[in-house]
């Protein structure tokens, strides 16, 4: 292994450690060298110490991605002294007033801005989503199981009720066969969706999405309003593209 190999790796490991866990910091010299090396990469650029709920919302991004086969990357920019990482903003067209902006590379094609950009759009699952529908690669968000999404999916475009009740089965055949019981709780949610859409219609999907957005305004615990946010990310796997 060539020095600048080894010099490289150990960078990305302590700049890991440093901005926690899935993410990695690169800077003028490593970029490019590390990009190329993924065939997908999301990455953030900011200032050179970032705070606040978009950083968080980047940072739990990041934690749920980590199993995923996409570089998940920080740059940070500083504007005052030597100022490092200022070229590559200037080489993306990027303006520090419009920091923190996020981008997916994907080899062979132009970089694809995430255009959410306000403080409700700037969220974990919104940034998920954006990976998923743009790259095609799977990340799963908050309280969702990959298996369960593609089926999912899969509910969400068949044309007739006999169809759909075919795969209902399906699930409802995953859902016995899992061993963990956490799982299988999660798989019976997708399934009552299943069954609800069957007897209601495909706008059960809107109109569940909005009531359970309105419950959340409430005064609410903090493991109700977590067992709400699972549902509802549930929910987009029936309505959004994977």
């Amino acid at each position: 292994m060539s020095r600048l190999l080894v010099l490289l790796l150990v960078s990305l490991e302590l700049c890991a450690e440093s901005l926690g866990m899935g993410t990695v910091a690169l800077d003028s010299w490593t970029f490019d060298k590390v990009i190329d090396k993924f065939d997908v990469s999301l990455i953030k650029f900011d200032v050179a110490y970032p705070y606040g709920p978009k950083h968080e919302a980047f940072t739990k991004m990041a934690e749920a991605a980590k199993a995923a086969d996409i570089l998940i990357a920080e740059v940070g920019v500083k504007d005052y002294g030597e100022k490092e990482n200022s070229d590559l903003a200037e080489r993306f067209k990027i303006d520090k007033e419009q920091f923190p902006v996020v981008k997916l590379f994907m080899k062979g094609k132009e970089p694809i801005d995430f255009e959410e950009t306000t403080e409700e759009g700037f969220t974990s699952e919104n940034l998920i989503q954006f990976i998923r529908t743009k790259s095609g690669k799977y990340v799963g968000l908050p309280g969702c199981l990959e298996a369960f999404d593609k089926i999912a999916s899969k509910f969400r475009v068949a044309k007739d009720e006999n169809s759909r009740k075919e795969i209902l089965r399906e699930a409802q055949g995953l859902v016995g066969r899992l061993e963990k019981l956490e799982e299988r709780k999660t798989g019976e949610v997708y399934v009552k969706m299943m069954q609800r859409m069957v007897e209601k219609g495909s706008e059960f999907i809107d109109d569940e999405m909005k009531r359970l957005n309105k419950l959340l305004t409430g005064k609410l615990s903090d493991v109700k309003k977590t067992d709400m946010g699972n549902r509802i990310n549930i929910l987009r796997a029936f309505r959004d593209e994977l």
